[in-house]
């Protein structure tokens, strides 16, 4: 598929129905192998592996209800009392990052209030932690490790 900027893995690939999937260890199921989806593999593995995550307190496709709209967060990290921590957003490599793309997190995030929102179309990885007491964000050099959360 294509190269990014995340370690590679031994992704299962398989053919179903003509059409290419990749399995989904978040999952626990194939899943249509889209270009997005090869960025959500790879950068899911990166932080099961690189970062430490947790792997039950990882969710892929999480539905949220927005102004009675319902939406879907990429994937989400979970606290140990499973309220919600970080949002990850994810695109094609051959979309840019815009500021399009954190207004649509950003408006996740309306809904589920967490500390750290994530953007990645595999090249490129921003991080920014939500200040809440202070009303405002910073961007940090790095995704963080789970420890340091």
């Amino acid at each position: 598929m294509f190269a990014l900027n995340l370690p590679a893995f031994e992704a299962k690939i398989a053919q179903r129905e003509g059409k290419n999937v990749i399995f989904d260890v978040l999952r626990r199921r194939y899943v249509a192998l889209t270009p997005e989806e090869w960025v959500r593999q790879h950068f899911t593995n990166f932080l099961l592996k690189e970062k430490g995550y947790p792997q039950g307190l990882l969710a892929n496709e999480i539905q949220i209800n927005l102004n009675g709209t319902k939406k879907r967060c990429d994937t989400v990290l979970y606290r140990r009392d499973l309220t919600p921590q970080m949002i990850v957003e994810y695109k094609a490599p051959s979309v840019e990052i815009t500021q399009a793309v954190f207004d649509q997190i950003t408006r996740y995030n309306m809904v589920l209030k967490v500390d750290y929102l994530v953007v990645s179309n595999g090249l490129r990885h921003y991080c920014c932690r939500i200040d809440y007491a202070r009303n405002t964000y910073y961007f940090l050099p790095d995704i963080p490790c789970y420890a340091d959360l």
